[in-house]
This record gives structure tokens, C-alpha cells and sequence, in this order.
């Protein structure tokens, strides 16, 4: 009988060549690997909204716009994304191979339409973001995301406001008309050396900023808006960007390819 020449040791008479079992086990790690990492955001999501207090009485009605949550979901359909694949591979079901296939379709698919829109959109996209940057700012005081972020954006790009310093009058705190200490600041990220003797840091480097002339302004805060700072940025990593993209882009598909070819084999021995 031909079942005494089977050598396998998971499925001694399905005839599975060497690269089958190679793609298998490699989609089943490659799903592993990837299920861990949506455990980690799922898990710093879950700090992020914990560490903020979100689910306390009084911020819970607005929970629902908090950005954790987006982070949160983000981990939580990664996981079961993943997790569907790396079992259905194991266990060679078919029902979720079919499910983990059309998903990463679809995903590719969409992927590959946000790239198009994106390209086709390029002016509405700096409008919009122009806007969102301004709405961040106006918020600064009253949305601690908000503010992480243009922090952050001000201290790595070193840049202030949007096209410039003067763009912080957007904000009420900061507007010349305010009544308190900040009226006509920026915020300490927009300074050129926010440290005090290179270790207490400053927070009122940047009172009365928006008062100086360019000349005076440049040796305190920095002088460009962080929009055209931005797409400098990525002008100047197009190519780690372009690498990037890629690999992930071409993980995509390898994964579709392979659970295609596995879908394929079970099909044929278990028919």
C-alpha cells in the first residue's frame, strides 16, 4: 500500500511536499509574530485609556473620541486577525483560512486605494491637515493628546505653529488679548534651548514670544511652522518610507499567496 511509504509526521498520508510544510509553518509564525505585536497595542491601549482615568465617571460620555481607543481597536483587530490565521493554519481549518484570506484581501485592497486617493488629493490633504494641526493647537490646553502630539511634533521637527510662531494666537492662552502670564507665548517646545543651564526645564521660555521681530525671535524659538517641516521630513526619508512600505505592502501579499496554497491543498486531500 502506498500508505507505508508516507513520511510525514503530522499528516503521514497527505503527501505534502517539503515546501508545503515550509509555507505552512512559516504563515503560522508569521501570524504569531504579528499576533503578539496586537497584543502590545492592544495593551497600550488599554494603559493609555487606564493612565488617563477615561473610564472615570466624569470622562466616560467622551471616551468615545479619545484617541487611545482608535490604538485599542487597532490591537484588538490585529489580534483576532492573526490569531484566526495562525489556527486556522495549525488546525487546517478551512472556514478560518477562508475568513483570514479575504480579510487581508480586502485590507490590501483598500491599501492600495487610500495610496491612489492619497496621490490624486495631495493639495485637499495639506488643507485638511493644515486644519487638524490649527484645531491642536486651539485645543493645547484642554486635550492632553493633542498636546503630546504637537509637542512632540514641535520638539523633533524644531519648528512652532503651522507655518509660523505667530500661529499660536490661534489659541486662547496664547492669544495677545488673554489676560494671563502666556498672553502673546508659544509653548516651551517652540524654544531653541528650553533647558536652564542644560537641566531644569523652562516652561515660560516662550512668554511674549509672538511680541519679537524675526531677527530677535530666531535666537529664542524657532521660527518655521511645523507643516512644511513635516513634508520636509518625509521628502528626506522617502526612500526609508518607499522600503518600508514596501516590505509591509509585499508581507501582504506573500501571506495571501501562501494561505491560498495551503486553502488549496487541504481542499484537495480532504475531498
Amino acid at each position: 500500500s502506498n500508505a507505508h511509504f508516507c513520511v510525514s509526521v503530522i499528516h503521514p498520508c497527505y503527501g505534502y511536499s517539503f515546501m508545503d510544510y515550509f509555507l505552512k509553518y512559516f504563515l503560522i509564525m508569521c501570524n504569531l509574530l504579528f499576533t503578539v505585536l496586537g497584543l502590545l497595542i492592544l495593551a497600550l491601549g488599554v494603559w493609555g485609556l487606564i493612565s488617563k482615568e477615561s473610564f472615570a465617571q466624569e470622562k466616560i460620555s467622551s471616551i468615545g473620541t479619545d484617541p487611545m481607543l482608535v490604538v485599542l481597536s487597532v490591537g484588538f483587530l490585529l489580534t483576532a486577525l492573526c490569531l484566526s490565521g495562525c489556527v486556522g493554519a495549525l488546525r487546517e481549518n478551512r472556514c478560518l483560512l477562508k475568513l483570514f484570506s479575504a480579510t487581508v484581501l480586502v485590507l490590501i485592497a483598500v491599501q492600495v486605494i487610500v495610496a491612489i486617493v492619497a496621490h490624486t488629493l495631495q493639495d485637499q490633504i495639506e488643507g485638511n491637515l493644515r486644519s487638524g494641526m490649527l484645531v491642536a493647537m486651539a485645543r493645547y490646553q484642554d486635550d492632553l493628546d493633542l498636546r503630546f502630539i504637537t509637542d512632540e511634533i514641535q520638539s523633533n521637527l524644531q519648528c512652532c505653529g503651522v507655518d509660523n510662531y505667530r500661529d499660536w494666537e490661534i489659541n486662547i492662552y496664547y492669544n495677545c488679548s488673554a489676560p494671563g502670564v502666556l498672553a502673546c507665548g508659544v509653548p516651551a517646545t517652540c524654544c531653541v534651548d528650553p533647558l536652564e543651564n542644560g537641566t531644569v526645564w523652562n516652561s515660560q521660555c516662550g512668554v511674549g514670544a509672538q511680541l519679537l521681530d524675526e531677527f530677535t525671535a530666531q535666537s529664542v524659538i524657532f521660527l518655521g511652522g511645523c507643516l512644511g517641516e513635516i513634508f520636509r521630513w518625509i521628502e528626506h526619508h522617502e526612500g526609508l518610507i518607499g522600503i518600508i512600505v514596501t516590505v509591509v505592502f509585499g508581507v501582504q501579499i506573500l501571506i495571501l499567496f501562501i494561505t491560498i496554497r495551503l486553502l488549496e491543498r487541504i481542499n484537495r486531500h480532504k475531498v
